[in-house]
């Protein structure tokens, strides 16, 4: 069975200031998305699901509108008020609830093996390719998932603050551990945590999850059992955010999954801030002009 591509595009873009999911940097108007849904499919995936808010239907469609033509795509909500009975909303909280209830948005739909990228990052053509041949061998009800890992320092912004998972790896690759920290920021030559709450230092080489995930259908009965934990203990905190790594790792400690951490020799950038644009502009023209993307990705 081909696997499916999940792209979670509902962030809201706060730090962006606009719908960054499908904001253009390529030369004929192409979003990161763009690039992302070429690279799957020249790798074997077989189809797309878009994970948006309703708020962004339209614009979303409308980019949609004219692209993916040999493409088999469908479209799911994420919106605050899909929780289960028995909780409710906080009257403060305008975030979405986090990755974990987005990629449960797509329980109904995906029903083989499955990628979980992030609408704003660029992954490359490489980072496909190893998780389309891991997953095209995986059994549905697998409990053997993936994560394509970078280098922590090939992952920063220069124009502020981001949010990575930081994973331990065993000697066969397996993933030990993943820690989100939300504010990892490179200044005066080091890599810190500035999170008053979650403070440390790295060196750079430590692999960072990037929300480039494989899983199986097996994986949704265990992530909606997190995610009502979470809701329990931390649903009444308006900022609180049910992150995928955070869920993985937990997992993975407990020995109910496993998780293969798949190096990439891809270069991987990704739009946090409108200062990032330029830099991402220039990266994929310096792409193309190797060859490794048409000037036109959709004809």
């Amino acid at each position: 069975m081909k696997p499916t591509l999940v792209v979670m595009a509902a962030g809201m873009g706060s730090r962006y200031g606009g719908i960054k999911q499908i904001d253009p940097v390529g030369p004929n108007g192409e979003a990161l998305l763009d690039y992302s849904v070429y690279d799957a499919r020249r790798a074997g995936f077989e189809d797309v699901v878009f994970i948006i808010r309703k708020s962004i239907d339209a614009d979303f469609r409308a980019f949609c509108k004219g692209r993916f033509y040999d493409v088999p795509y469908r479209i799911v909500y994420q919106e605050l008020e899909d929780i289960p009975k028995g909780f409710s909303v906080p009257h403060e909280r305008t975030k979405p609830w986090g990755t974990t209830h987005a990629i449960l948005r797509v329980r109904e739909v995906v029903k083989g093996p499955f990628a979980v990228i992030n609408a704003d990052d660029f992954y490359g053509r490489n980072a496909y390719e190893i998780l389309q041949a891991y997953l095209s061998r995986l059994p549905v009800d697998s409990k053997d998932f993936a994560l394509v890992g970078y280098r922590l320092e090939n992952t920063l912004s220069e124009h502020g603050s981001v949010s990575r998972g930081i994973c331990s790896v065993d000697l066969d690759g397996y993933l030990l551990s993943v820690e989100e920290y939300v504010k990892i920021i490179k200044q005066d030559g080091k890599i810190e945590s500035i999170e008053p709450s979650q403070p440390g230092r790295f060196t750079g080489k430590e692999f960072a999850s990037m929300n480039m995930f494989g899983f199986t259908p097996a994986l949704f009965p265990l992530i909606e059992r997190e995610f009502l934990d979470f809701l329990a203990t931390e649903g009444k905190n308006p900022k609180a955010e049910c992150y995928i790594p955070r869920v993985v790792g937990k997992l993975v400690q407990q020995k109910e999954i496993r998780v293969k951490v798949l190096p990439s020799t891809s270069s991987w950038f990704g739009i946090t801030y409108q200062a990032d644009k330029p830099i991402v502009k220039e990266k994929i023209h310096q792409l193309i002009a190797s060859g490794e993307y048409p000037a036109k990705l959709w004809k």
